[in-house]
């Protein structure tokens, strides 16, 4: 037995990010580690700890006993505080610890994905002990790592990558979002149509449909008389969906037509991820 067809593209993108972290920090300086990120209240280091993290999760290995600060200002709720206990615990770890911790844990999920032969639809832990599927999890795990690899880019100035393997397994988590985004969190009118047109590495041009239930559907043909209109480039989309920047910081490589204010309540509530 071997991996399935379906989850290859997830293991692929995972091996493409993870290798291109890793090579992004082998010529760091201990300062460089200490850098900030786009990630609230996380340095270099601390992505790493969590990429780290996400692959002892992914491993089943246990989760670290260890007691957080009560001053970690970015830590407002359960997820954040599930997720900072991988980070904090590795905080005064140095550099060759690090790369070294890094590696092994490349190495042991290798091994585990040379040797996965469930089903996709295989029932698996998540996160603060939720359920899901072996599929979601491997896709969900991609697109984290991909995400985190653009993370460690933009605080290195080291920009790649915005067209590979990971890329296209986030462009289809984001595009899964979108329709929950616009008829549910931005209420846009029933029986109305929001057109986005993404340029760039990766370019799409999608169009989701609400009908006169209020439910939205993604769909490609494009919309006639849409209610709005949003045309970005490809990385503004991601880092406005992970919500690594604002609206109103980046209103010079948006562009926005038709209603203002459903055009406001869509990037209002844009970000997906927790």
């Amino acid at each position: 037995m071997s991996l399935h067809p379906t989850l290859q593209p997830y293991a692929d993108a995972w091996t493409h990010s993870i290798e291109a972290i890793s090579e992004l920090l082998q010529p760091l300086a201990e300062a460089e580690w200490n850098r900030r990120t786009p990630c609230p209240g996380w340095s270099v280091r601390d992505v790493v700890s969590h990429v780290i993290g996400l692959d002892c999760e992914m491993l089943g290995d246990p989760r670290p006993i260890h007691t957080l600060p009560r001053d970690l200002f970015h830590v407002t709720n359960d997820h954040q505080r599930y997720m900072e206990m991988q980070v904090d615990v590795r905080r005064h770890h140095t550099a060759p610890e690090m790369t070294s911790e890094l590696e092994y844990v490349i190495i042991r999920r290798n091994r585990q994905l040379r040797n996965e032969s469930r089903d996709p639809g295989t029932k698996v832990r998540g996160p603060l002990g939720t359920e899901l599927t072996l599929e979601e999890s491997m896709r969900r795990h991609a697109f984290d790592v991909w995400v985190h690899e653009q993370d460690l880019r933009t605080a290195l100035g080291r920009p790649g990558n915005l067209d590979s393997p990971g890329a296209q397994v986030a462009r289809d988590v984001l595009l899964g979002e979108l329709p929950r985004v616009v008829a549910e969190d931005a209420q846009a009118p029933r029986s109305s149509a929001v057109v986005f047109d993404v340029h760039g590495p990766v370019e799409f041009l999608r169009t989701i449909r609400v009908d006169i239930q209020g439910r939205g559907t993604l769909e490609t043909a494009p919309a006639l008389g849409p209610a709005a209109t949003l045309t970005l480039d490809w990385e503004t989309y991601v880092r406005l969906a992970c919500g690594r920047v604002t609206p109103e910081s980046v209103t010079d490589r948006l562009k926005t037509e038709g209603d203002p204010d459903l055009t406001a309540a869509i990037l209002h509530n844009f970000t997906v991820t927790k």
